[in-house]
This record gives C-alpha cells, structure tokens and sequence, in this order.
C-alpha cells in the first residue's frame, strides 16, 4: 500500500485518522473559501453530495497543482437537515440556533473524500450516515456547548462524535471514521491498489 500522501486539510481528527492506520502524511492546508463555492453550488441547487465532493476535489487539485507527482487527499464534510445544508457555526450564538434547529431531529452527515495527482482528480467516494438527535432543553444544549473548545467548534461543527458529541445522539447509523470526516476503509483499499 502506497503510505505516504499529503493531506489538504488542517484537520487534526482527520490527521489523526491517518496516523492510526499508519498512513504517513504531511499536512498542506488549501485554504479553499468554502463558504463562495458553497453558494455557488446552494444557487444551482446542488445536492449537499454534490457540494461534498466538489470541495473535496477542489481542495485536493489547489494543492495536487504545487505537488508533482505527489498524490493528495482532499475531504469535506457537510451536515443536510431535511434538504438544508448546515455549516459550521461562526459563533457560539449561532451554534446554538444550530443545536436548536437539529435538536430531536434526524440529519445527514455526508463526507466526500478525493484523491488527486498533478491537479487532476484520480479517484473519489462519498459517503454518508444518518444522526438523531435527542430531545433536549435549551439549558442542556447550552451547558453541552459550554464545554467545547471554540477551536473545536469551529473546527468540526457543533458536535464532535469523538468526545462530547456522542452524548447528543439517540441514534447513530452509518461508518464512525465517516461521521469524523474521513471513510478510511475506501482510502486504504484505494492507496492499495496503487501499489
């Protein structure tokens, strides 16, 4: 298996992924404005898979471009409460409003992962898993928030299924590595057969 790459993100849950699955890497952040081509894409009604991948693959070619020959992964994750797309908080009073809108509620939480060399995409997999939400007060909401880190908050969302975030949930379908921002498994199959 192929077990160097560079990692276009400053994610430190997904570079931590890599590490456990002894997958060296170096981290090149690609300071992609999310945000624009996230409305770009919500103005062409694009699906949140769609936005998924798209951020990925552009956050994997911005880097692949400055590495030759280097093979890059780009990834993005996204949360779709019943067709709208959620991003991550940018402030505390908005994660809160965040926490109140999913509260009780099922969500879709979609990870987009890609592989690029040279500035081109040479492979890709989204995946996605289903969250629901207990029923909480506004106060247990608060007091959860209030043991969140602002780096983590802004960071990876307003739940972090690693530590605190677990407690939030009644139900959780789908891969955990996928809830965390990175489908492993498909990775490694794929930097196998690049051998």
């Amino acid at each position: 298996m192929l077990n160097k790459i560079i990692l276009a993100s400053k994610s430190r849950v997904r570079k931590d992924i890599l590490d456990k699955n002894n997958i060296e890497c170096i981290v090149e952040p690609s300071n992609v404005d999310e945000s624009l081509v996230k409305k770009s894409l919500l103005k062409e009604q694009a699906s949140s898979e769609i936005i998924s991948k798209n951020l990925a693959e552009l956050k994997a070619n911005k880097v692949s471009i400055r590495k030759t020959d280097e093979i890059v992964l780009g990834a993005d994750s996204v949360i779709d409460l019943e067709g709208e797309l959620i991003s991550k908080p940018e402030s505390r009073e908005e994660a809160i409003k965040i926490l109140k809108k999913m509260n009780g509620k099922s969500h879709f939480l979609i990870s987009s992962v890609c592989i690029s060399k040279n500035g081109s995409m040479i492979w890709n997999y989204t995946d996605k898993a289903k969250l629901t939400m207990k029923n909480f007060t506004d106060e247990e909401l608060k007091t959860y928030l209030s043991k969140i880190s602002d780096e983590a908050l802004y960071a990876y969302n307003v739940y972090q299924i690693e530590g605190e975030g677990r407690n939030l949930f009644v139900n959780i379908e789908g891969d955990e590595d996928t809830i965390m921002g990175l489908p492993i498994k498909k990775i490694k199959e794929y930097l196998s057969s690049l051998r």
